[in-house]
């Protein structure tokens, strides 16, 4: 789009009470200090914002004269079709004009919202007007015109490594969650890492406090086996003397029981052999008669024989047992107990030996598994390590190559982008440079001139051609002819404002 002033009409605008400017390809606004030339070139972004050249809110009133009503007209030409904006203020009351029609603010910003953005406009109109914005905003007014390098493109600038690395990566997340998961898995990993390190330091700590057996496990093991052998032989023949002895006491005392028996038999013979035949009845004492008699002389008989054959009974038995215990051997076994208490203990230094033997395989297994474990903690965090790295890395050339875009625009301005911080983390920023100079230090002359090349720029970006308004143009020799209509502001000393609009040829 193309965008050509044609017409300015001011009536009681600031210091001009009726003042038509026809524009010409150049136009020349030539005077002295206070003649007003300023205000012709702020009379443009008026009628289209209500502000001066640079964005700020404009006073239209007369300034050393009184008026009803303050009126601006802009006719323009857009790619070939005219279009006239009005602007009046009266008693605080502002009035707009779309082709001389009075309209509503609405549709009248709808008109100019249509045409172009404000800043973009701006800035291509008045070349001190994009480096006044913020530099978020700069950055981002030049960036949208220059895409990005894609991801495919950075990572062929990088290490073999890194692209390796983060092309398998960015193929299931975006780059930030790389970097958020990576960032967190640094955190733990760390933590991780050194209790991992003071695991493996302890478990090697315990293994040196261990006393050095000497011996090896298997001849200890040997040594020990073959004394619990004798140990088990010597308590065999223990529990068998056991046995014996146990059979033995066990016969002695059936023979005293019997013994005792036999001794109470004794006691009772002499009452039952002088038992006497009574011919009365002991209850009733009346005679018994013969055939009774003979019956209780029949059951004493019976009674002694009775006793005589138990009597015999027990005495046999006594003596059977007493040939039995003379065959029967009662073992001492004190001097075999004696021999397992003096074997036993040989023991229990072989089985400590085994014991720190043990401990001593478990230690070394678990320093092991330890290593292990920390050389495979270690892993993980460098790897981490290296894909944050590879994020910074890619950031730094993406950074890189998009300033490299930015800056084939520029003949000689440099723009910076970014900056690298101290954790090595690339920062947005935007500084305008000529010579290596910032924008904000250069003099009035190389201010025009970098003005003039960036709005150049965005022109060509935006491809939207307008006028351009260079004030102060008494302060450079020479400037590029820039693209669009030129409006030049010069301050000559002792003369008159005067305009002229010249064409091409």
């Amino acid at each position: 789009m193309q965008v050509i002033f044609k017409t300015l009409i001011l009536n009681n605008f600031k210091s001009h009470r009726d003042i038509t400017v026809n524009f010409g390809e150049r136009t020349d606004i030539t005077g002295d200090n206070a003649e007003g030339k300023s205000t012709v070139c702020e009379a443009p972004s008026y009628v289209l914002y209500g502000t001066d050249a640079l964005g700020s809110k404009l006073d239209p009133t007369p300034i050393t004269y009184e008026a009803e009503e303050t009126k601006v007209s802009l006719l323009l030409e857009v790619d070939g079709k005219e279009l006239m904006l009005g602007r009046s203020l009266k008693k605080n009351k502002t009035t707009y004009y779309v082709n001389d029609v009075p309209s509503k603010a609405g549709e009248f910003n709808e008109v100019v919202e249509r045409l172009f953005d404000k800043d973009l406009f701006l800035s291509l109109y008045n070349p001190s007007y994009f480096p006044s914005m913020h530099w978020e905003k700069q950055r981002s007014m030049l960036l949208q015109y220059v895409t990005s390098p894609i991801n495919k493109d950075v990572l062929e600038h990088m290490p073999d490594e890194q692209n390796k690395c983060l092309s398998a990566l960015i193929k299931k997340h975006r780059l930030e969650d790389i970097k958020k998961i990576h960032a967190e898995n640094k955190t733990t990993l760390d933590k991780k890492y050194i209790a991992a390190q003071s695991r493996t330091k302890t478990l090697k700590e315990q293994l040196d406090q261990l006393p050095n057996v000497g011996a090896p496990i298997e001849s200890l093991k040997t040594e020990l086996s073959q004394i619990d052998k004798q140990v088990r032989e010597k308590e065999s023949l223990l529990d068998k003397a056991w046995e014996k002895n146990q059979a033995y006491n066990s016969l002695q005392a059936k023979i005293r029981n019997l013994q005792e028996q036999v001794e109470m038999s004794k006691e009772r013979w002499p009452l039952l052999k002088n038992e006497r035949i009574e011919n009365s009845c002991r209850t009733c004492n009346r005679p018994l008669d013969e055939e009774t008699v003979k019956v209780v002389e029949s059951d004493k008989e019976n009674r002694i024989k009775e006793y005589r054959a138990n009597h015999e009974r027990l005495r046999k038995e006594r003596d059977d047992l007493k040939d039995q215990l003379e065959e029967m051997e009662f073992v001492d076994a004190t001097e075999l107990r004696n021999e397992i208490r003096e074997l036993d203990p040989k023991g229990t230094p072989l089985r400590e030996a085994i014991r720190i033997h043990g401990q001593f395989e478990r230690l070394q297994e678990q320093v092991s598994q330890a290593e292990v474990d920390e050389k495979a903690t270690l892993e993980s965090l460098n790897e981490s390590i290296f894909i944050l790295d590879s994020v910074k890395a890619f950031k730094a050339k993406e950074a890189e190559l998009q300033g490299e875009k930015v800056q084939a625009l520029f003949e000689t301005l440099s723009v910076r982008l970014f900056e690298e911080q101290k954790n090595s983390e690339m920062k947005n920023t935007f500084e305008i440079e000529l010579d290596k100079k910032p924008y904000r230090k250069l003099s009035t002359a190389e201010g025009i001139r970098a003005g003039l090349e960036l709005r150049d720029v965005l022109s060509q970006q935006s491809e939207l051609i307008t006028p351009v308004f260079v004030d102060n143009a008494e302060s450079i020799t020479s400037f590029k002819q820039p693209v669009g209509q030129l409006i030049v502001s010069r301050v000559v000393a002792g003369q008159k404002l005067n305009i002229e609009g010249v064409d091409a040829e």
